[in-house]
């Protein structure tokens, strides 16, 4: 069989340092935007030229937090409660043979400064690092289809949790409004729609779970039917 070789063109700076934040598609999280740093040689201003006339893009990427050995011909998705199996071409779950996913994001800006080309990017749905392999216009009159059928993924998933915070986690936010002036909105969208795995989501009792999202620590848990936020505490970076 042939193969290819594919070289990253650009690298994904945004929220989640890790896959279990994640939202499943990218629009379910406003708060959630991020960044495309192109890389060398792409990161030319005649790469992108023409590309401030479009508002949104279709990223290709890696899902490089997979095991590249690890894929499956049939996955249960999260969609339909994690309790029926489907052929992995009927999901988009990223066990799949080239580990390679799709995703249609907002085009805000582009920056180029210091011989370095950004992209300024609305809701997306990508780890922190993830590697970009291809960036395409979005076009409308042919990428969107309003009558099109969609199978158990027909309409937007509804958010599942209400999220509270406790008085010390109130108080943290405040200390970081002006550094993360979004903060709370991006920790109660990604909780709303419970980043638990589909079997954990029935689960009423008290444990504790964590998630990171940019270097927050965030710990919650589900009480009296509500997703209650504790604690919030900044992860110490380690030098090497």
């Amino acid at each position: 069989m042939m193969t290819w070789q594919i070289d990253p063109i650009g690298i994904i700076h945004s929220p989640y340092s890790e896959k279990f934040a994640v939202p499943r598609q990218p629009n379910l999280v406003p708060a959630g935007y991020g960044e495309l740093h192109l890389l060398a040689p792409y990161n030319d201003p005649n790469s992108v030229k023409g590309l401030e006339q479009f508002s949104h893009l279709w990223l290709l990427f890696q899902f490089h937090h997979i095991d590249q050995n690890k894929w499956r011909l049939t996955v249960r998705p999260p969609r339909l409660g994690g309790n029926k199996t489907l052929g992995v071409f009927a999901t988009r779950s990223p066990f799949r043979p080239n580990h390679i996913g799709l995703s249609a994001v907002e085009l805000k800006d582009i920056i180029i400064k210091n011989k370095q080309v950004i992209l300024k990017l609305g809701s997306l749905d990508l780890v922190d690092g993830t590697p970009i392999i291809d960036i395409k216009p979005y076009l409308p009159y042919c990428d969107s289809y309003p009558d099109a059928t969609a199978g158990y993924a027909q309409t937007t998933p509804e958010k599942k949790l209400h999220v509270v915070f406790s008085n010390e986690a109130q108080r943290f936010l405040i200390s970081q409004k002006q550094n993360y002036p979004e903060l709370a909105d991006l920790i109660t969208q990604v909780i709303s729609h419970d980043p638990r795995p589909a079997y954990k989501q029935n689960n009423i009792d008290e444990q504790t779970y964590g998630l990171t999202l940019y270097h927050f620590n965030i710990k919650w848990k589900i009480t009296n039917e509500c997703a209650m936020v504790g604690d919030i505490e900044i992860i110490k970076k380690k030098f090497t």
